[in-house]
């Protein structure tokens, strides 16, 4: 996949307002690494309060919590999808994101950017943010 720009994206208000509504963010692609953007941006996110759910292939427990192995493996709602994972996976999320049916933000991190996925979400119904940090973001509001 060539680099993309962001053609579906939220604006600083839709961002501020998702923070104000979301409780549980899965974090795809939470590495185990202290040193990893993944691992710094679940940290910070569950230190402002937020119940971070770790979704990686290996690993018991990240950051303290149980790591499921995909969103369909979570037993309880998730109000968003916080995505460390290359682009080309990011068709495969919005799937099982829409399949879920509770996930209403849709977010990949900075450098990650799939239009088609990000449409596939927001025609769900879901909000999208692409190629931003959640941390950068939480701070700025």
């Amino acid at each position: 996949m060539e680099c993309e720009f962001p053609s579906v994206n939220s604006n600083k208000q839709e961002i501020k307002e998702i923070f104000n509504s979301v409780k549980t963010i899965a974090v795809l692609g939470l590495s185990p690494k202290s040193e990893k953007d993944s691992h710094k941006v679940a940290k910070y996110l569950q230190e402002q309060g937020f119940q971070v759910v770790p979704v990686y292939p290996k690993e018991d427990t990240i950051l303290g919590e149980k790591v499921y192995r995909s969103l369909k493996e979570i037993p309880f709602r998730v109000d968003m999808v916080d995505i460390f994972r290359n682009p080309n996976a990011l068709n495969d999320i919005a799937d099982a994101s829409i399949e879920r049916g509770d996930i209403k933000i849709f977010w990949s991190q900075k450098g990650i950017v799939n239009n088609e996925a990000a449409q596939k979400a927001k025609n769900a119904g879901m909000k999208v943010v692409q190629n931003k940090c959640s941390m950068v973001e939480h701070k700025a509001i």
